[in-house]
């Protein structure tokens, strides 16, 4: 095998130093595609959600305003197979599944919410910011 060359297919960046390099567009990249995961607003509404509660699936769907059905369904499942969230069954009619974050899950959640922390803080910055940008642009038009 080639120096510096890696056995894992995934493998696409030293994770020690923050860098671009780490989101590395090949499909094969697990950092990348992990990001693309829980980065999608249906997944970030979803662990918001279920943050220190276990919660149904018809809960979650009245509570995620917009996803349909099928949509989270595919999103619990991609939560669950990242081992960030638990489906419980329950053996009874009609059938009972619960769902609840996982300690990875919560630790995520925990990550996700200093992110919007910082939007919070943050948010007149963006706004005047975009207000300017927009003017220079309109300006440049005319």
């Amino acid at each position: 095998m080639e120096e510096g060359t890696y056995e894992s297919l995934g493998y696409c960046g030293d994770t020690g130093d923050y860098t671009a390099r780490q989101w590395d567009t090949r499909e094969d990249c697990e950092v990348r595609q992990i990001l693309d995961r829980i980065a999608d607003k249906w997944s970030l509404l979803a662990i918001a959600l279920l943050a220190g509660r276990t919660m149904r699936f018809t809960e979650l769907r009245r509570e995620i305003d917009g996803i349909s059905q099928r949509m989270l369904t595919r999103t619990l499942r991609h939560l669950e197979r990242d081992g960030l969230v638990r489906r419980t069954v329950y053996p009874v009619v009609p059938p009972r599944v619960d769902y609840e974050l996982t300690p990875l899950g919560a630790g995520l959640h925990h990550t996700i919410q200093a992110l919007v922390s910082w939007t919070e803080s943050h948010q007149r910055e963006i706004a005047s910011a975009r207000d300017a940008y927009d003017r220079a642009e309109a300006a440049a038009l005319v």
